[in-house]
This record gives structure tokens, C-alpha cells and sequence, in this order.
């Protein structure tokens, strides 16, 4: 996925090249997906940018490469959102209390 460097919106037909979807994978990804939600210029037309577009290859590769369904990759991405979000120690914490359980069941 080569995303143009020179550009910070896309047009749908734009996003569909990069991406190499149809346009109206896209638009069904849109309904399926709350993390892509592009704007809309005065035309109607829907504008992405680099994140949408981030995300929408995010969603192609678990569906396409990994095989996940759209229930599978949805939580994958609430869980990817969930890790990014918490603060580090937060997060290390929980990383740790796993390990713990892991550990006694390993005993």
C-alpha cells in the first residue's frame, strides 16, 4: 500500500486504487466500521485521509490475508484501540497480571 506522500485527502476512486478494493467495499466497510468515517466536501463527496486510509488497510489485511470475519476484525480493532489508548503503566500492569495467570496455570 503506497500511500502519496504529497496528499492529505482522497477521493473515493483515489482510496479504491490504493487500497485495491472497489468503491463500494468501501462504502460497505464505512457501514460495518465506525473507525472509518470520512468527511464529506460540499459536493457529497466523501473525503479521506491518511488515517482512513491507515485503517481501511489495517481492515483489508485482517480480512483478506488473516481471514477474519467482519465481527472478528471489528474486535481486533476495539482491542488494537483499547491497547494504544491506556497508559503505559496501565497497560503494564495488565500485562503483568496476565502473566501471573498464565504462570499458574502453567504450575
Amino acid at each position: 500500500m503506497d500511500i502519496p506522500d504529497n496528499k492529505r485527502f482522497f477521493r473515493i476512486g483515489e482510496v479504491s486504487r490504493i487500497i485495491g478494493v472497489k468503491p463500494y467495499v468501501l462504502r460497505y466497510w464505512e457501514m460495518e466500521f465506525p473507525s472509518i468515517r470520512p468527511k464529506r466536501a460540499d459536493s457529497r463527496q466523501r473525503i479521506y485521509q491518511r488515517e482512513d486510509i491507515e485503517t481501511i488497510g489495517e481492515i483489508k489485511k485482517l480480512l483478506y490475508e488473516e481471514k477474519l470475519t467482519i465481527e472478528g476484525v471489528r474486535k481486533r480493532l476495539r482491542r488494537a484501540k483499547k491497547v494504544t489508548s491506556m497508559p503505559p503503566i496501565n497497560f503494564l500492569r495488565e500485562i503483568k497480571e496476565e502473566l501471573k495467570q498464565i504462570l499458574k496455570i502453567l504450575q
